[in-house]
Protein backbone atom coordinates (compact mmCIF):
# COMPACT_ATOMS: atom_id res chain seq x y z
CA UNK A 1 0.00 0.00 0.00
CA UNK A 2 2.47 2.41 1.36
CA UNK A 3 6.37 2.30 1.36
CA UNK A 4 7.84 0.34 4.11
CA UNK A 5 9.18 2.85 6.71
CA UNK A 6 9.37 0.13 9.89
CA UNK A 7 13.29 0.01 9.41
CA UNK A 8 13.48 4.13 9.59
CA UNK A 9 11.20 4.22 12.15
CA UNK A 10 13.02 2.25 14.33
CA UNK A 11 16.35 4.13 13.47
CA UNK A 12 14.63 7.05 14.50
CA UNK A 13 13.28 5.62 17.56
CA UNK A 14 16.49 5.34 18.95
CA UNK A 15 17.85 8.41 17.44
CA UNK A 16 14.97 11.32 18.65
CA UNK A 17 17.69 14.16 19.21
CA UNK A 18 18.35 14.06 15.27
CA UNK A 19 14.95 15.87 14.97
CA UNK A 20 16.03 18.50 17.39
CA UNK A 21 16.16 22.01 15.80
CA UNK A 22 13.54 21.93 12.70
CA UNK A 23 13.56 25.04 11.08
CA UNK A 24 9.92 26.67 9.64
CA UNK A 25 8.74 30.21 8.34
CA UNK A 26 5.35 30.83 7.03
CA UNK A 27 4.29 32.87 3.90
CA UNK A 28 0.79 33.84 4.07
CA UNK A 29 -1.33 35.85 1.39
CA UNK A 30 -4.67 37.55 1.64
CA UNK A 31 -6.46 40.30 -0.82
CA UNK A 32 -7.31 43.36 0.78
CA UNK A 33 -11.04 44.30 0.51
CA UNK A 34 -13.64 46.90 0.99
CA UNK A 35 -16.25 46.96 3.74
CA UNK A 36 -18.65 45.19 1.41
CA UNK A 37 -16.20 42.64 0.17
CA UNK A 38 -15.06 43.57 -2.95
CA UNK A 39 -11.49 44.15 -4.27
CA UNK A 40 -9.95 46.92 -2.69
CA UNK A 41 -7.93 49.58 -5.88
CA UNK A 42 -6.54 51.63 -3.20
CA UNK A 43 -2.40 51.33 -3.30
CA UNK A 44 -0.18 49.51 -0.72
CA UNK A 45 -1.04 51.35 2.08
CA UNK A 46 2.09 53.58 3.06
CA UNK A 47 2.17 52.79 6.65
CA UNK A 48 3.37 49.42 5.69
CA UNK A 49 6.50 50.37 4.22
CA UNK A 50 7.83 49.77 1.34
CA UNK A 51 6.67 46.25 -0.36
CA UNK A 52 9.84 45.91 -2.55
CA UNK A 53 12.47 45.94 0.91
CA UNK A 54 10.11 45.23 3.66
CA UNK A 55 11.27 42.12 5.64
CA UNK A 56 8.20 40.70 6.98
CA UNK A 57 5.18 42.55 4.88
CA UNK A 58 5.12 42.69 1.12
CA UNK A 59 2.79 41.83 -1.35
CA UNK A 60 2.08 39.49 -4.11
CA UNK A 61 0.69 39.59 -7.75
CA UNK A 62 -1.52 42.85 -7.52
CA UNK A 63 -1.23 45.98 -5.21
CA UNK A 64 -4.03 44.53 -3.02
CA UNK A 65 -2.30 40.68 -2.41
CA UNK A 66 -0.38 41.10 0.54
CA UNK A 67 1.85 39.05 1.67
CA UNK A 68 3.10 38.45 5.50
CA UNK A 69 6.60 36.75 6.01
CA UNK A 70 7.96 35.14 9.36
CA UNK A 71 11.55 34.74 9.91
CA UNK A 72 12.97 31.33 10.07
CA UNK A 73 12.65 30.08 13.61
CA UNK A 74 12.62 26.40 15.37
CA UNK A 75 9.69 27.35 17.89
CA UNK A 76 6.29 26.84 16.32
CA UNK A 77 4.42 29.06 19.11
CA UNK A 78 7.51 31.64 18.07
CA UNK A 79 6.35 31.25 14.74
CA UNK A 80 2.26 32.11 15.07
CA UNK A 81 2.78 34.50 17.23
CA UNK A 82 5.15 36.73 14.89
CA UNK A 83 2.89 35.41 12.32
CA UNK A 84 -0.19 37.29 14.47
CA UNK A 85 1.84 40.54 15.06
CA UNK A 86 2.24 41.30 11.61
CA UNK A 87 -1.12 41.01 10.92
CA UNK A 88 -2.35 43.36 13.82
CA UNK A 89 0.02 45.69 12.83
CA UNK A 90 -2.07 45.92 9.03
CA UNK A 91 -5.18 45.46 10.83
CA UNK A 92 -4.61 48.73 12.66
CA UNK A 93 -3.26 50.32 9.40
CA UNK A 94 -5.96 49.34 7.16
CA UNK A 95 -8.69 52.10 7.45
CA UNK A 96 -11.82 50.48 6.34
CA UNK A 97 -10.37 47.48 4.82
CA UNK A 98 -10.37 44.03 5.85
CA UNK A 99 -8.00 40.87 5.07
CA UNK A 100 -10.18 38.34 2.99
CA UNK A 101 -9.90 34.79 4.72
CA UNK A 102 -10.07 32.93 1.88
CA UNK A 103 -8.07 31.40 -0.89
CA UNK A 104 -10.51 31.76 -3.83
CA UNK A 105 -11.41 35.97 -4.15
CA UNK A 106 -13.74 37.87 -3.39
CA UNK A 107 -15.98 39.54 -5.19
CA UNK A 108 -14.17 40.85 -8.45
CA UNK A 109 -16.50 43.13 -11.14
CA UNK A 110 -13.58 43.48 -13.71
CA UNK A 111 -10.78 41.72 -14.23
CA UNK A 112 -9.30 45.06 -15.99
CA UNK A 113 -9.17 46.95 -12.44
CA UNK A 114 -6.51 44.41 -10.98
CA UNK A 115 -3.34 46.97 -10.24
CA UNK A 116 -0.20 45.31 -10.52
CA UNK A 117 1.77 45.29 -7.85
CA UNK A 118 4.25 48.02 -8.12
CA UNK A 119 7.88 48.33 -6.45
CA UNK A 120 9.16 51.48 -7.18
CA UNK A 121 11.43 52.62 -10.25
CA UNK A 122 13.95 51.11 -9.91
CA UNK A 123 15.01 48.12 -12.39
CA UNK A 124 14.98 45.34 -9.63
CA UNK A 125 11.23 46.94 -8.87
CA UNK A 126 10.26 47.41 -12.56
CA UNK A 127 11.28 43.92 -13.27
CA UNK A 128 8.91 42.78 -10.35
CA UNK A 129 6.29 44.56 -12.04
CA UNK A 130 6.60 43.88 -15.92
CA UNK A 131 7.08 39.63 -14.36
CA UNK A 132 3.56 40.66 -13.00
CA UNK A 133 2.34 41.49 -16.41
CA UNK A 134 3.78 39.09 -18.46
CA UNK A 135 1.28 37.12 -15.87
CA UNK A 136 -1.95 38.91 -16.41
CA UNK A 137 -1.19 38.18 -20.13
CA UNK A 138 -0.38 34.67 -20.01
CA UNK A 139 -3.02 33.51 -17.60
CA UNK A 140 -5.27 36.23 -16.92
CA UNK A 141 -5.15 38.56 -13.75
CA UNK A 142 -7.99 36.80 -11.66
CA UNK A 143 -6.04 33.60 -11.48
CA UNK A 144 -3.10 35.61 -9.58
CA UNK A 145 -5.48 36.74 -6.99
CA UNK A 146 -5.85 32.92 -5.25
CA UNK A 147 -4.60 33.48 -1.94
CA UNK A 148 -2.35 30.69 -0.66
CA UNK A 149 0.17 29.84 2.33
CA UNK A 150 3.44 28.82 1.92
CA UNK A 151 5.26 26.16 4.27
CA UNK A 152 8.84 26.23 4.57
CA UNK A 153 10.82 23.53 6.18
CA UNK A 154 14.19 22.74 7.04
CA UNK A 155 15.59 19.14 8.68
CA UNK A 156 18.41 20.00 11.06
CA UNK A 157 21.89 18.93 9.82
CA UNK A 158 22.58 16.71 13.11
CA UNK A 159 19.26 15.00 10.99
CA UNK A 160 21.49 14.72 7.94
CA UNK A 161 24.49 13.53 9.94
CA UNK A 162 23.06 10.88 11.54
CA UNK A 163 20.94 9.71 8.98
CA UNK A 164 23.60 9.72 5.61
CA UNK A 165 26.73 9.69 7.92
CA UNK A 166 28.21 12.64 6.21
CA UNK A 167 30.35 15.25 8.15
CA UNK A 168 28.74 18.83 7.60
CA UNK A 169 26.93 20.69 4.90
CA UNK A 170 29.45 21.95 2.68
CA UNK A 171 31.10 18.06 2.09
CA UNK A 172 27.71 16.80 2.36
CA UNK A 173 25.53 19.29 0.50
CA UNK A 174 24.81 16.52 -2.67
CA UNK A 175 23.70 14.07 -0.21
CA UNK A 176 21.28 16.41 1.78
CA UNK A 177 20.20 17.32 -1.45
CA UNK A 178 19.43 13.90 -2.31
CA UNK A 179 17.76 13.40 0.52
CA UNK A 180 15.48 16.58 0.35
CA UNK A 181 14.70 14.95 -3.42
CA UNK A 182 13.37 11.77 -1.81
CA UNK A 183 11.07 13.97 0.57
CA UNK A 184 9.68 15.48 -3.02
CA UNK A 185 9.34 12.38 -4.67
CA UNK A 186 7.32 11.40 -1.78
CA UNK A 187 5.06 14.32 -1.37
CA UNK A 188 4.36 13.77 -4.86
CA UNK A 189 3.03 10.08 -4.56
CA UNK A 190 1.54 11.05 -0.88
CA UNK A 191 1.03 14.74 -0.95
CA UNK A 192 -2.84 14.89 -1.81
CA UNK A 193 -3.05 13.78 1.97
CA UNK A 194 -3.07 17.71 2.22
CA UNK A 195 -5.86 19.05 0.55
CA UNK A 196 -7.82 16.36 1.52
CA UNK A 197 -7.54 17.19 4.91
CA UNK A 198 -6.89 20.89 4.81
CA UNK A 199 -8.72 22.23 1.72
CA UNK A 200 -10.91 24.78 1.89
CA UNK A 201 -11.95 26.16 -1.68
CA UNK A 202 -14.61 23.54 -2.34
CA UNK A 203 -16.46 26.85 -3.83
CA UNK A 204 -15.82 30.04 -5.89
CA UNK A 205 -17.52 33.33 -6.43
CA UNK A 206 -19.56 32.87 -9.36
CA UNK A 207 -17.47 36.28 -10.75
CA UNK A 208 -14.48 34.80 -10.72
CA UNK A 209 -16.05 32.06 -14.09
CA UNK A 210 -17.16 35.64 -16.09
CA UNK A 211 -15.79 34.51 -19.37
CA UNK A 212 -14.00 31.39 -18.08
CA UNK A 213 -14.36 28.31 -20.26
CA UNK A 214 -14.40 25.14 -18.07
CA UNK A 215 -15.24 21.57 -18.40
CA UNK A 216 -16.16 20.75 -14.96
CA UNK A 217 -20.06 20.71 -13.37
CA UNK A 218 -20.82 23.49 -10.65
CA UNK A 219 -23.82 23.91 -9.03
CA UNK A 220 -24.53 27.52 -8.60
CA UNK A 221 -26.88 28.58 -5.50
CA UNK A 222 -28.79 32.12 -5.98
CA UNK A 223 -26.24 33.74 -3.70
CA UNK A 224 -23.64 33.67 -6.77
CA UNK A 225 -21.77 30.94 -5.51
CA UNK A 226 -20.57 28.08 -7.40
CA UNK A 227 -19.40 24.75 -6.10
CA UNK A 228 -18.27 20.98 -6.53
CA UNK A 229 -20.25 18.86 -3.85
CA UNK A 230 -16.97 16.78 -2.99
CA UNK A 231 -14.27 18.85 -3.65
CA UNK A 232 -11.32 20.29 -1.53
CA UNK A 233 -9.44 22.87 -2.98
CA UNK A 234 -10.49 24.73 -6.50
CA UNK A 235 -6.98 26.64 -5.84
CA UNK A 236 -4.92 23.70 -6.39
CA UNK A 237 -7.43 23.01 -10.01
CA UNK A 238 -7.27 23.81 -13.77
CA UNK A 239 -9.27 27.03 -12.41
CA UNK A 240 -6.25 28.28 -9.81
CA UNK A 241 -2.23 27.47 -9.50
CA UNK A 242 -1.79 25.01 -12.68
CA UNK A 243 -0.28 25.55 -16.03
CA UNK A 244 -1.41 23.62 -19.02
CA UNK A 245 1.64 25.21 -21.17
CA UNK A 246 3.70 23.60 -18.10
CA UNK A 247 2.97 19.62 -18.24
CA UNK A 248 5.04 18.96 -21.37
CA UNK A 249 8.05 20.31 -19.56
CA UNK A 250 11.00 17.56 -18.76
CA UNK A 251 11.11 18.52 -15.42
CA UNK A 252 11.90 15.35 -13.00
CA UNK A 253 12.41 15.23 -9.00
CA UNK A 254 15.34 12.75 -9.28
CA UNK A 255 18.36 14.38 -8.41
CA UNK A 256 19.07 17.87 -7.98
CA UNK A 257 21.11 18.37 -11.45
CA UNK A 258 18.20 17.23 -13.60
CA UNK A 259 15.69 19.21 -12.06
CA UNK A 260 17.76 22.61 -12.69
CA UNK A 261 18.94 20.99 -16.04
CA UNK A 262 14.83 20.25 -16.47
CA UNK A 263 14.63 24.07 -15.12
CA UNK A 264 16.88 26.07 -17.45
CA UNK A 265 15.73 24.75 -20.44
CA UNK A 266 12.18 25.77 -19.82
CA UNK A 267 13.87 29.36 -18.80
CA UNK A 268 14.82 29.52 -22.82
CA UNK A 269 12.28 27.28 -24.17
CA UNK A 270 10.06 29.25 -26.83
CA UNK A 271 6.56 29.42 -26.81
CA UNK A 272 3.93 29.43 -29.83
CA UNK A 273 1.11 30.76 -27.53
CA UNK A 274 3.10 33.41 -25.66
CA UNK A 275 4.70 34.69 -28.56
CA UNK A 276 1.41 35.85 -30.16
CA UNK A 277 1.30 38.10 -27.18
CA UNK A 278 4.44 40.05 -28.35
CA UNK A 279 7.02 41.39 -25.52
CA UNK A 280 6.43 44.87 -26.46
CA UNK A 281 3.24 46.77 -28.15
CA UNK A 282 4.08 50.40 -28.66
CA UNK A 283 5.92 51.85 -25.93
CA UNK A 284 4.61 49.07 -23.41
CA UNK A 285 6.05 46.25 -22.41
CA UNK A 286 3.94 42.62 -22.24
CA UNK A 287 6.23 40.75 -20.66
CA UNK A 288 9.74 39.48 -20.16
CA UNK A 289 10.36 37.01 -22.66
CA UNK A 290 8.06 34.78 -24.97
CA UNK A 291 9.48 31.86 -23.57
CA UNK A 292 7.46 28.91 -21.65
CA UNK A 293 8.81 30.40 -18.20
CA UNK A 294 9.53 33.89 -17.88
CA UNK A 295 11.84 33.36 -14.52
CA UNK A 296 12.04 29.99 -12.58
CA UNK A 297 9.54 31.16 -10.24
CA UNK A 298 6.58 31.12 -12.90
CA UNK A 299 7.19 27.06 -12.52
CA UNK A 300 3.82 26.25 -10.44
CA UNK A 301 4.61 23.11 -8.45
CA UNK A 302 2.75 21.83 -5.15
CA UNK A 303 6.53 21.93 -3.73
CA UNK A 304 9.67 23.58 -4.87
CA UNK A 305 13.20 22.59 -3.24
CA UNK A 306 15.16 26.45 -2.10
CA UNK A 307 18.14 27.88 -1.12
CA UNK A 308 18.22 31.70 -0.35
CA UNK A 309 19.93 33.00 -3.40
CA UNK A 310 22.54 35.47 -3.10
CA UNK A 311 22.58 39.37 -4.60
CA UNK A 312 21.85 38.83 -9.07
CA UNK A 313 21.61 34.86 -8.37
CA UNK A 314 18.82 32.71 -9.82
CA UNK A 315 16.98 30.00 -7.65
CA UNK A 316 18.85 27.30 -10.01
CA UNK A 317 22.23 28.39 -9.35
CA UNK A 318 21.74 29.13 -5.71
CA UNK A 319 20.41 25.10 -5.79
CA UNK A 320 23.81 24.11 -7.53
CA UNK A 321 26.32 26.11 -5.63
CA UNK A 322 24.98 24.64 -2.32
CA UNK A 323 22.37 22.18 -2.53
CA UNK A 324 18.94 22.38 -1.19
CA UNK A 325 18.64 24.28 1.76
CA UNK A 326 14.94 23.52 3.15
CA UNK A 327 11.39 23.00 1.03
CA UNK A 328 8.38 24.87 0.26
CA UNK A 329 5.18 23.06 0.41
CA UNK A 330 2.69 25.34 -1.71
CA UNK A 331 -0.62 23.35 -1.11
CA UNK A 332 -2.04 24.97 1.58
CA UNK A 333 -5.29 26.83 1.24
CA UNK A 334 -5.88 29.58 3.81
CA UNK A 335 -7.00 28.37 6.71
CA UNK A 336 -10.67 29.73 7.12
CA UNK A 337 -10.91 29.05 11.72
CA UNK A 338 -8.14 31.69 12.22
CA UNK A 339 -7.17 35.00 11.61
CA UNK A 340 -3.80 34.18 10.20
CA UNK A 341 -4.72 31.87 7.47
CA UNK A 342 -2.36 28.83 9.34
CA UNK A 343 -2.59 27.25 12.72
CA UNK A 344 -0.13 24.86 15.00
CA UNK A 345 -2.52 21.55 14.24
CA UNK A 346 -1.61 21.98 10.05
CA UNK A 347 2.23 22.97 11.20
CA UNK A 348 2.64 19.68 13.51
CA UNK A 349 0.97 17.68 10.45
CA UNK A 350 3.08 18.65 8.02
CA UNK A 351 6.37 18.40 10.13
CA UNK A 352 5.01 14.75 11.21
CA UNK A 353 4.34 14.34 7.02
CA UNK A 354 7.70 15.81 5.67
CA UNK A 355 9.82 13.61 8.38
CA UNK A 356 7.99 10.50 7.10
CA UNK A 357 8.64 11.78 3.28
CA UNK A 358 12.17 11.93 4.08
CA UNK A 359 12.42 8.47 5.83
CA UNK A 360 10.38 6.40 3.53
CA UNK A 361 11.81 4.98 0.38
CA UNK A 362 11.58 6.71 -2.82
CA UNK A 363 12.11 5.32 -6.53
CA UNK A 364 13.11 7.28 -9.50
CA UNK A 365 9.69 8.57 -10.53
CA UNK A 366 9.98 9.29 -14.20
CA UNK A 367 7.26 11.53 -16.20
CA UNK A 368 4.57 8.97 -16.16
CA UNK A 369 4.47 8.42 -13.03
CA UNK A 370 4.62 12.14 -12.36
CA UNK A 371 1.29 12.18 -14.51
CA UNK A 372 0.03 9.64 -12.79
CA UNK A 373 0.49 11.00 -9.36
CA UNK A 374 -0.42 14.71 -10.60
CA UNK A 375 -3.94 12.98 -11.43
CA UNK A 376 -4.61 11.36 -7.98
CA UNK A 377 -3.75 14.84 -6.42
CA UNK A 378 -6.38 16.42 -8.89
CA UNK A 379 -9.13 13.45 -8.10
CA UNK A 380 -8.79 14.43 -4.67
CA UNK A 381 -8.76 18.12 -5.25
CA UNK A 382 -11.65 18.27 -6.96
CA UNK A 383 -13.96 15.07 -5.55
CA UNK A 384 -11.84 13.75 -2.75
CA UNK A 385 -14.91 13.89 0.12
CA UNK A 386 -16.91 11.39 -2.65
CA UNK A 387 -17.73 8.04 -0.48
CA UNK A 388 -15.74 5.15 -1.97
CA UNK A 389 -12.97 7.71 -3.29
CA UNK A 390 -9.78 5.37 -4.89
CA UNK A 391 -5.96 6.73 -5.03
CA UNK A 392 -3.53 5.22 -7.62
CA UNK A 393 -0.40 4.63 -5.46
CA UNK A 394 2.59 3.68 -7.62
CA UNK A 395 2.64 4.21 -11.25
CA UNK A 396 0.78 0.76 -12.46
CA UNK A 397 -0.25 -0.17 -9.02
CA UNK A 398 -4.00 -1.34 -8.96
CA UNK A 399 -6.00 1.82 -6.84
CA UNK A 400 -7.06 1.54 -3.50
CA UNK A 401 -9.48 3.42 -1.23
CA UNK A 402 -8.52 6.48 0.12
CA UNK A 403 -9.71 6.33 3.28
CA UNK A 404 -7.39 3.18 3.54
CA UNK A 405 -4.47 4.42 2.43
CA UNK A 406 -4.75 7.86 4.36
CA UNK A 407 -5.43 5.45 7.72
CA UNK A 408 -2.39 3.57 7.06
CA UNK A 409 -0.30 6.84 6.49
CA UNK A 410 -1.25 7.62 9.73
CA UNK A 411 -0.09 4.73 12.01
CA UNK A 412 3.17 5.92 10.62
CA UNK A 413 2.95 9.34 11.27
CA UNK A 414 1.77 7.84 14.82
CA UNK A 415 4.81 6.61 15.58
CA UNK A 416 6.86 9.62 13.77
CA UNK A 417 4.57 11.64 16.21
CA UNK A 418 5.76 9.85 19.71
CA UNK A 419 9.80 10.62 19.06
CA UNK A 420 8.55 14.28 18.05
CA UNK A 421 6.70 14.26 21.77
CA UNK A 422 9.43 12.65 23.24
CA UNK A 423 10.62 15.62 25.21
CA UNK A 424 7.71 18.02 24.68
CA UNK A 425 3.74 16.10 25.79
CA UNK A 426 1.75 14.80 23.61
CA UNK A 427 0.80 17.58 20.76
CA UNK A 428 1.86 15.57 17.72
CA UNK A 429 0.35 12.68 19.17
CA UNK A 430 -3.00 14.19 19.60
CA UNK A 431 -2.36 15.82 16.29
CA UNK A 432 -2.88 12.91 14.66
CA UNK A 433 -5.52 11.49 16.94
CA UNK A 434 -7.73 14.64 15.67
CA UNK A 435 -6.68 14.35 12.21
CA UNK A 436 -7.60 10.66 11.55
CA UNK A 437 -10.79 10.88 12.03
CA UNK A 438 -11.25 12.79 8.99
CA UNK A 439 -10.64 9.61 7.07
CA UNK A 440 -13.72 7.68 8.53
CA UNK A 441 -15.27 10.92 8.60
CA UNK A 442 -14.94 13.36 5.29
CA UNK A 443 -17.66 15.53 7.10
CA UNK A 444 -14.91 17.06 9.61
CA UNK A 445 -12.60 17.80 6.83
CA UNK A 446 -11.79 21.85 6.48
CA UNK A 447 -13.74 21.84 2.68
CA UNK A 448 -16.51 20.13 4.21
CA UNK A 449 -17.38 22.25 7.24
CA UNK A 450 -16.86 25.80 5.09
CA UNK A 451 -19.10 23.98 2.32
CA UNK A 452 -22.43 24.45 3.85
CA UNK A 453 -21.21 27.98 4.82
CA UNK A 454 -20.53 29.12 1.46
CA UNK A 455 -23.34 27.95 0.27
CA UNK A 456 -25.92 29.87 2.54
CA UNK A 457 -24.14 32.98 3.06
CA UNK A 458 -22.50 32.99 -0.39
CA UNK A 459 -18.68 32.95 -0.56
CA UNK A 460 -19.17 36.81 -0.52
CA UNK A 461 -21.23 36.59 2.96
CA UNK A 462 -19.23 33.78 4.13
CA UNK A 463 -15.83 35.53 3.79
CA UNK A 464 -17.06 39.13 4.92
CA UNK A 465 -18.32 37.75 8.12
CA UNK A 466 -14.92 36.19 9.08
CA UNK A 467 -12.96 39.15 7.71
CA UNK A 468 -14.71 41.54 10.11
CA UNK A 469 -14.52 39.29 12.92
CA UNK A 470 -11.26 38.57 12.39
CA UNK A 471 -10.00 42.32 12.11
CA UNK A 472 -11.82 42.66 15.57
CA UNK A 473 -10.12 40.65 17.33
CA UNK A 474 -6.64 41.53 15.78
CA UNK A 475 -6.90 44.93 16.33
CA UNK A 476 -7.86 44.67 20.20
CA UNK A 477 -4.83 42.03 20.74
CA UNK A 478 -1.81 43.17 22.14
CA UNK A 479 1.48 42.39 20.27
CA UNK A 480 3.28 39.43 21.61
CA UNK A 481 6.98 39.70 19.86
CA UNK A 482 7.00 42.72 17.92
CA UNK A 483 5.88 46.55 18.65
CA UNK A 484 4.66 49.74 16.94
CA UNK A 485 8.19 50.92 17.13
CA UNK A 486 9.23 47.87 15.72
CA UNK A 487 7.00 47.83 12.89
CA UNK A 488 8.39 51.40 12.24
CA UNK A 489 11.99 50.90 12.23
CA UNK A 490 11.53 48.10 9.68
CA UNK A 491 8.75 50.64 7.38
CA UNK A 492 11.37 53.29 7.94
CA UNK A 493 14.08 50.94 6.59
CA UNK A 494 12.08 49.47 3.94
CA UNK A 495 11.43 53.06 2.31
CA UNK A 496 15.11 54.20 2.87
CA UNK A 497 16.58 50.82 1.14
CA UNK A 498 13.67 51.17 -1.81
CA UNK A 499 15.04 54.96 -2.64
CA UNK A 500 18.40 53.51 -2.19
CA UNK A 501 18.00 51.03 -4.88
CA UNK A 502 16.72 53.72 -7.18
CA UNK A 503 19.38 56.21 -6.60
CA UNK A 504 21.96 53.52 -7.45
CA UNK A 505 20.99 52.31 -10.60
CA UNK A 506 23.33 52.78 -13.57
CA UNK A 507 21.90 51.40 -16.60
CA UNK A 508 18.75 52.05 -18.33
CA UNK A 509 15.81 49.79 -17.83
CA UNK A 510 16.08 48.38 -21.43
CA UNK A 511 19.94 47.71 -21.04
CA UNK A 512 18.78 45.58 -17.50
CA UNK A 513 16.39 43.26 -19.62
CA UNK A 514 19.04 42.55 -21.71
CA UNK A 515 20.78 40.88 -19.14
CA UNK A 516 17.94 39.56 -17.13
CA UNK A 517 15.21 38.98 -19.29
CA UNK A 518 16.09 35.56 -20.69
CA UNK A 519 15.73 36.62 -24.33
Amino acid sequence: MIPDVSKALLWLEANPAVLDGICRGIERETLRVTPDGHLAKTGHPESLGASLTHKWITTDFAESLLEFITPVDNNIDRTIAFLKDLHRYTARNLGSEKMWPLSMPCFIDQEEGITLAQYGTSNVGRFKTLYREGLKNRYGALMQTISGVHYNFSLPLSFWQAWLGIKDAETGKEQISDGYFRLIRNYYRFGWVIPYLFGASPAICSSFLRGRNTALSFEETEKGTCYLPYATSLRMSDLGYTNKSQRDLDITFNNLNTYVEGLKKAIYKPSVDFAKIGIKKEDKYLQLNTNVLQIENELYAPIRPKRVTKEGESPSDALLRGGVEYIEVRSLDINPFTAVGVDETQIRFLDLFLIWCALADAPGMGIEELDCCRQNWNKVILEGRKPGLDIGIGYGIEQQPLKVVGQELFRDLERVAEVLDACSGTQYQSVCKELVTMFEDPSLTFSARVLGKMKAQGIVGFGLELANKYHEELIEEPYSILSDEKFSVERDVSVSLQHRLEQQDSMSFEDYLKLHAGR
